[in-house]
């Protein structure tokens, strides 16, 4: 049971890494297209859709990483199970129409805890970037 909580603590790992880096990227991203001077309400709109879109790349990604292991550890049967499972386990919708064994459930537990951490993260992502803009829109109308 330990060795699989460490991999599970490497597999929680490689996602932190994953979206960190592409958080950074994101912030970058914003930075240069998010606070020009064109902050239109259809500016505001498409800068959410692109980070929505940019955000659940990375949740896909991870999402993937998962299922990769779970597909190599034998813990299920096929990629395309071990995708659909770990997407139900990483989102903690859980259906348990599919259910890793015995063995290997705690690694599930783990990858849930994980999924509800990045969510966070991205949430946090939206949060600053729409805090900012919308501080940046009404000082500019305090002017």
């Amino acid at each position: 049971m330990l060795v699989k909580l460490l991999i599970a603590w490497l597999l929680m790992a490689v996602c932190v890494v994953i979206h960190s880096i592409g958080l950074v990227a994101a912030g970058h991203w914003v930075k240069k297209r998010a606070f020009q001077n064109d902050r239109s309400f259809w500016h505001v709109i498409r800068l959410v859709v692109d980070i929505a879109g940019w955000t659940i790349l990375l949740h896909l990604i991870e999402i993937g990483v998962w299922a990769v292991f779970y597909t190599l550890g034998s813990g299920l049967p096929d990629l395309s199970t071990a995708f659909y499972f770990s997407m139900v386990t990483y989102t903690t919708t859980g259906y348990g129409d599919v259910v890793l064994p015995p063995e290997w459930r705690m690694v599930g537990g783990v990858e849930a805890l994980t999924g509800i951490l990045m969510c966070g993260l991205s949430t946090g992502l939206f949060f600053a970037v729409l805090s900012r803009m919308f501080a940046r829109r009404f000082d500019s109308n305090t002017d």
